[in-house]
């Protein structure tokens, strides 16, 4: 019982870990206005190299491409989890029909089944996350 605990507090300490950053507002661009960002972000496209005129990009383009690839990477991510997860299930049913009844095999099998489950969670809730800080990073 006392492992159990000391590996869920050691998967809960890992995902809060892996989490913080995600949460802690970053005050390394407090002081750049929008029309900074968008220029900074189009100068060099089509032919302008100082950044002034836009012409063809503007800061939303910008702001959803980068959105956009955001979204990408943690779908294509989530995927790869989400696969992992299901394959990892899948082997640890396997290892509870072929286990002969032992407990140690039994509790092993067990112990696959719930970290792939709590992996699928994880995943979930993650994209979840990012999703909420895009759509108010986007509207603020």
């Amino acid at each position: 019982m006392i492992k159990k605990i000391r590996t869920l507090l050691v998967v809960a300490a890992s995902v809060a870990t892996l989490l913080t950053p995600a949460l802690v507002p970053s005050a390394a661009f407090a002081d750049i206005t929008s029309t900074d960002l968008s220029n900074g972000a189009c100068s060099g496209t089509n032919g302008n190299l100082g950044g002034t005129s836009t012409t063809g990009c503007t800061g939303t383009a910008a702001q959803d491409k980068l959105n956009s690839l955001i979204k990408t990477i943690v779908n294509l991510f989530s995927v790869i989890v989400g696969v992992i997860s299901v394959i990892m299930i899948i082997v640890g049913g396997l290892k509870y029909i072929t286990s002969g009844g032992e407990a140690s095999n039994i509790s092993g099998a067990k112990n696959t089944i719930i970290y792939a489950i709590v992996g699928l969670v994880i995943v979930a809730l993650a994209q979840f996350i990012v999703h909420f800080v895009l759509s108010k990073a986007t509207t603020a």
